[in-house]
């Protein structure tokens, strides 16, 4: 692995050198919002946050996303497909959202059928990280498999050393990435003990240590038990917490018609709706918050790490910080866990 130095005045030419080549997608300030979007400057591009109140997620699987055109004619059935994104950068990913990303590839890319609308999208992607200096107090990633300064899912990661990053080199294609910022410097010694030194002040910072180990085993037996009666009750259904994170991927698909044939659509949905499950003979097998919130619960902590070995959290902490009743993940663990 390589490691350079990139000093922090620098940055935003670097971003300009990747805009010669790719379409870049960094976070971006609006008002007091940050979120990631497509930028044309690197002085667009914001660093020094803590966490976008969004993940980036949509940058490869867009809130809504035509999956191809389609019209009768003459010839039978024509069908269009949507053009190629082309090559991008996602720029500034925290490791917490790179991990989901590695989470949902495991997800869009497993069995018969795979999502080939996604994976074109995480083909054409580099993705450059920022390692997590200052986490927030409603971060819990280290008790769900991950770090502050994690590297996975990620072709480069950045450390804020202060006046300058190093840049860790971590993928071929993060290495083409940089190949001609001529500017960056071999990182000495002096910057790597830094780095090092920040990494463990990161992880001392998370508070929030859950208890995990034989959580997914604990829920084997627990389906039918009293405490989804009790957990449930909070909930008000709104799915915030589900359109915030960044291993929630249900979706729905809708056919529209266009003057010029139709189009087929997916759009986000949630599990925490209750027309998600509802069948076209009106019977919904998950009537109440009940059902909902048990599936939610269950698909993360037992059904994905049945299926994919991990958890399907990173602990980013997004849905305890926006859940307008202060329903907390980490409180609803520990319950089970103890249960």
């Amino acid at each position: 692995m390589k490691v350079k130095v990139l000093d922090r005045d620098r940055l935003s030419r670097l971003i300009d050198l990747l805009l010669e080549k790719y379409r870049v997608f960094a976070p971006v300030k609006r008002g007091r919002l940050l979120r990631f979007q497509e930028i044309s400057s690197g002085k667009e591009a914001c660093l020094d946050f803590q966490n976008t109140k969004q993940p980036p997620k949509e940058v490869f699987f867009p809130q809504t996303e035509i999956l191809f055109t389609y019209k009768k004619s003459e010839k039978g059935v024509e069908v269009g497909e949507p053009p190629s994104d082309g090559e991008r950068v996602l720029f500034g990913i925290r490791p917490c959202d790179a991990r989901g990303l590695v989470l949902f590839d495991k997800f869009f890319s497993s069995g018969e059928h795979k999502d080939p609308p996604y994976l074109d999208k995480r083909e054409e992607t580099a993705v450059v990280g920022l390692a997590c200096n200052r986490p927030l107090s409603t971060c819990f990633c280290t008790s769900v498999g991950g770090s502050p300064f994690g590297k996975e899912g990620m072709d480069l990661l950045l450390v804020d050393l202060g006046d300058r990053y190093l840049v860790e080199i971590l993928t071929e294609r993060g290495e083409r990435l940089v190949e001609n910022a001529r500017w960056l410097k071999d990182a000495s010694d002096a910057d790597l003990e830094t780095a090092e030194r920040l990494s463990r002040d990161a992880e001392s910072a998370i508070k929030t240590k859950l208890l995990t180990e034989g959580l997914s085993e604990k829920l084997d037996g627990m389906f039918d038990d009293p405490l989804w009666d009790r957990i449930y009750q909070k909930c008000v259904g709104c799915g915030v917490c589900t359109y915030l994170c960044p291993t929630c991927w249900c979706f729905d698909i809708l056919d529209e018609e266009t003057p010029t044939g139709v189009k087929r659509v997916r759009v986000w949905d949630t599990c925490q709706f209750p027309l998600f499950t509802k069948q076209a003979s009106g019977f919904n097998p998950r009537p109440s918050g009940k059902e909902r919130m048990r599936q939610r619960l269950m698909h993360k902590f037992n059904y994905f790490p049945t299926d994919f070995g991990e958890f399907a959290c990173v602990g980013c902490g997004r849905c305890v910080r926006e859940c307008p009743v202060n329903l907390d993940i980490r409180e609803v663990i520990k319950a089970i866990m103890s249960a």
